[in-house]
């Protein structure tokens, strides 16, 4: 049934991003609308996984358990432009492995999650235009109705309608190779696969066959040209005529649930917020998906967007909260298109090419260079630029175990915490918004850190001990304290 009162949050896309951001808003009572423009769940999954700091996300959440009921876990190399010798020991995360899970699966998940803390997904219903003015959004949907809100945000893909009716540049490069990629069924043997698959990627790496279960293959092999019209999809026959040009014989292809074609353009939103619209997700930017971080990098803006959005309509936000997002996750969206490019540099068939991969791949047998490589795909490398102070201010923290449980536990409610060691701090005035924990951690002790003010997205906004420093942080992040 449709709300029919005011709409604090309309968020425009409903996939992994929107449904994520929709979930946060609702954890903080914001009464949010999403606007899916598909009637049903497509079923495709052109994502396969969750990278670390999502998998993070996820547990932060309480959701950790249907995903991994749902997944596989894996700690192999390969993940950076399809190069390093092994997964990297040590890596600073109580999840140290990638999650294969599908697309479709994921975005289920994520729709129970928000529709059980209360968001409303609205089916069916495609964005056609918006106009906004000082009090709020009017969203104008392609059946000819109107819906209000007091704030909107485009979560709606790559060829985002959001974005282009705001007039938001979106600069970057047009795509100079295209690749084919689809879920089909394979007559050919597992042998003949991992033999012609193992001489094509001598030079060809974008080819090879993922099994997926049940006699079905996830298909990559690059296009024949860059296609104009990426409306039309690739059929059968231009995948199966590719697979032989390129290896030699097609495999026996046939039965396809889908085929798509993707290219390695680059673009960036000049900026994540417009009055009262924003951007996130494919919507904010669109890269080339090695090293799989698409998925993860939109469901990672929503954890930063939802909780200072719900601030703003809550009415407690400070002044520079919501402005925050685009400072923070802009320049890790910059980041993510340049590795990105480098990787779709470094797997291109040609000499130069194939010598600086023979180049990486030597460096990379280096500890400390395959693990900082890894630490920029799964995003667990993500310092935001918060100030001085302690060397932990910026990062996320890790899940570490406290005497009572897990860090992680104590984050399902989307609230501020303060984690506090001394058992000498106060968190009054804010206890509205942050919760104040007194326990210990010999992994915290490691670190030096007799306390932590830990924001909603789990990033450490201050380490310390002076109460001081504290009041100046829980006043920067989660505004005047209360007078009660």
């Amino acid at each position: 049934m449709e709300a029919t009162g005011p709409v604090d949050v309309v968020v425009a896309g409903g996939g992994p991003t929107g449904l994520m951001l929709a979930a946060e808003l609702r954890l903080h009572g914001v009464r949010t609308v999403v606007l899916e423009r598909d009637p049903e769940p497509t079923g495709h999954s052109r994502a396969q996984g969750l990278h670390v700091r999502s998998t993070e996300v996820m547990d932060q959440r309480g959701l950790l358990d249907r995903f991994l009921a749902l997944g596989r876990q894996f700690r192999v190399g390969g993940f950076f432009a399809g190069l390093g010798p092994a997964w990297p020991e040590d890596l600073d995360t109580a999840h140290s492995y990638v999650l294969a899970i599908p697309q479709a699966e994921t975005e289920r998940l994520l729709a129970e999650h928000a529709t059980r803390l209360g968001a409303e997904i609205r089916r069916g219903r495609a964005l056609a235009g918006l106009s906004q003015d000082e009090h709020g959004v009017t969203a104008e949907l392609a059946d000819g109705t109107r819906l209000r809100c007091r704030y909107l945000v485009g979560c709606d893909g790559g060829r985002s309608t959001v974005r282009k009716r705001l007039g938001t540049p979106f600069p970057g490069e047009p795509s100079r190779v295209d690749t084919l990629l689809g879920d089909v069924a394979l007559t050919a043997s597992p042998e003949e696969l991992a033999a012609v698959t193992a001489e094509v990627r001598r030079t060809h790496v974008r080819y090879g066959a993922m099994p997926l279960g049940e006699g079905r293959y996830r298909v990559i092999v690059p296009a024949g040209g860059v296609s104009e019209d990426r409306a039309t999809p690739p059929g059968l026959d231009e995948l199966r005529e590719r697979l032989r040009e390129v290896g030699g014989t097609d495999f026996g292809a046939h039965d396809p649930r889908w085929i798509s074609r993707f290219g390695d353009a680059t673009r960036q939103a000049e900026r994540y917020r417009t009055g009262r619209v924003l951007l996130a997700g494919d919507a904010a930017h669109i890269h080339p998906p090695t090293g799989g971080q698409g998925l993860n990098l939109g469901i990672q803006d929503a954890f930063n967007l939802g909780w200072k959005l719900a601030a703003e309509v809550n009415g407690w936000a400070p002044g520079t909260l919501l402005d925050s997002y685009h400072a923070e996750r802009h320049p890790v969206g910059a980041a993510v298109l340049e590795n990105t490019r480098a990787q779709t540099e470094l797997m291109n068939p040609g000499p130069g090419p194939r010598a600086l991969r023979g180049l990486l791949a030597e460096l990379m047998e280096f500890e400390e260079v395959n693990r900082h490589l890894i630490e920029k795909i799964t995003a667990i490398a993500v310092r935001y630029d918060l100030g001085g102070g302690h060397p932990l201010t910026g990062r996320r923290l890790r899940d570490v175990r406290l005497g009572r449980g897990r860090l992680y536990e104590l984050t399902r409610t989307g609230r501020g915490l303060l984690l506090d060691q001394t058992g000498r701090l106060s968190a009054r005035g804010w206890s509205d918004r942050v919760d104040h924990v007194v326990d210990t951690s010999p992994e915290l002790d490691g670190l030096a850190v007799p306390a932590a003010l830990l924001r909603p997205d789990g990033h450490v906004a201050w380490a310390g001990g002076d109460q001081g420093e504290l009041a100046d942080a829980l006043t920067r992040w989660f505004g005047e304290p209360s007078a009660g």
